[in-house]
């Protein structure tokens, strides 16, 4: 079986779907059960994890360079605009919000982290929305920072901030908190 030409080189950001961003830090030639394989080292510094991945397996995971910049800016506009809130069950939701992040789309990854923002002065969220808002926002963050060559800290303080700006006008009043939309 011919491999295309690499579609990634050492030192490039990729976007692995269940794991975010990690950085290819050499291509390797392996022997397993017999076959010749190449490889990718992957690196993701912040779970400390190294990962290989086949050439030819690329497409079929869904591995991917960094989004575009009009992706980007469509992330970022997801952002601003008004959450949606099914009335669905929580185990139900979490399932979708999880899906969502490890599509590795960063739309999608916007719309989980614009879902389930709150802001200071707005109902305390459950652990476990909390521990899917901050996967979700760190995935974002992590892209963002890698396009914009930042770190992740500054790219998250940059998405709160688009979320404080734009969330207190869907949450005028406590009604309007309990408005949802369904899907």
């Amino acid at each position: 079986m011919a491999t295309k030409a690499n579609a990634f080189d050492v030192g490039d950001y990729v976007v692995y779907p269940k794991h975010g961003v990690g950085r290819v830090i050499e291509l390797q030639k392996q022997e397993i059960a017999g076959m010749q394989l190449e490889l990718y080292v992957l690196r993701f510094e912040k779970e400390r994890m190294t990962l290989r991945v086949p050439v030819n397996k690329v497409e079929s995971i869904g591995m991917r360079k960094l989004s575009s910049d009009k992706t980007l800016r469509e992330a970022l506009d997801t952002l601003t605009l008004k959450p949606k809130v099914k009335r669905t069950m929580w185990s139900r939701r979490a399932q979708e919000y999880e899906a969502k992040i490890n599509s590795g789309d960063l739309v999608s990854i916007a719309e989980v982290t614009r879902d389930l923002f709150r802001a200071d002065d707005q109902p305390e969220q459950s652990y476990s929305e909390r521990q899917i808002f901050e996967a979700a926002s760190s995935r974002l963050a992590r892209e963002l920072a890698a396009m914009e060559k930042t770190d992740e800290p500054t790219a998250l303080k940059k998405i709160l901030a688009i979320l404080n700006e734009h969330a207190p006008k869907y949450y005028d009043s406590p009604e309007s908190a309990e408005t949802t939309e369904t899907a």
